[in-house]
């Protein structure tokens, strides 16, 4: 069986205007050690993450508790947002449900979910099959993350990812035989409201 113990990111601080270099927030920062608590007896093997700063400091305690090194996967990035047609950005919950319903919709200059998926579920698979039999720690994000689920259970939808929204850091376990998906357990999330 392997074990992956996926790691939606704390929260991170939106006042800075650079996606991939956003640091995490003071609260953030504190509320990390959520994920060390929940995973410092999952006997850890390897650390894989989003290059994003928020998901790579998020895990870092974890990683450092087990004296690992964390690998970075660009695949394993946020979604790409674009501009809407109003020029604001497109985080709102409207576009969020346009984007669910829609897996190939993106605004200009962004990326579908579907896109994200894609490359995700690519970067995963390759990760089963390196670490076949291990627990491993994946630092992601909300759409990511989401995207990944929905692609194990297809259930997994909008509202799914509106409850989640607010969970930051927010740590799930998906379990695999062989490439096989067998069981998704959510084991610990911190509740920040979502301000965009």
């Amino acid at each position: 069986m392997t074990k992956i113990f996926f790691v939606r990111h704390a929260q991170p601080d939106h006042s800075w205007e650079d996606d991939r270099t956003r640091p995490l927030t003071g609260d953030g920062k504190r509320d990390r050690l959520v994920a060390l608590e929940c995973l410092k007896d999952k006997n850890i093997d390897a650390f894989y993450s989003s290059p994003y700063k928020r998901s790579y400091e998020t895990i870092l305690p974890v990683a450092e508790f087990y004296k690992m090194k964390i690998t970075k996967d660009e695949r394993l990035r946020e979604r790409k947002c674009g501009v809407t047609s109003g020029g604001a950005s497109g985080n709102v919950k409207e576009m969020f449900r346009k984007r669910w319903a829609d897996f190939s919709f993106c605004e200009e200059g962004g990326e579908s979910i579907g896109a994200v998926q894609k490359r995700n579920i690519e970067a995963l698979k390759e990760i089963l099959e390196k670490e076949n039999g291990k627990n491993i720690c994946i630092g992601t994000h909300g759409t990511a993350l989401s995207s990944i689920i929905n692609y194990y259970k297809s259930e997994f939808c909008v509202q799914d990812f509106l409850r989640i929204i607010d969970w930051m850091p927010y740590i799930v376990e998906l379990d695999f035989d062989g490439m096989s998906f067998v069981t998704l357990k959510e084991i610990g999330h911190v509740y920040k409201e979502f301000k965009k």
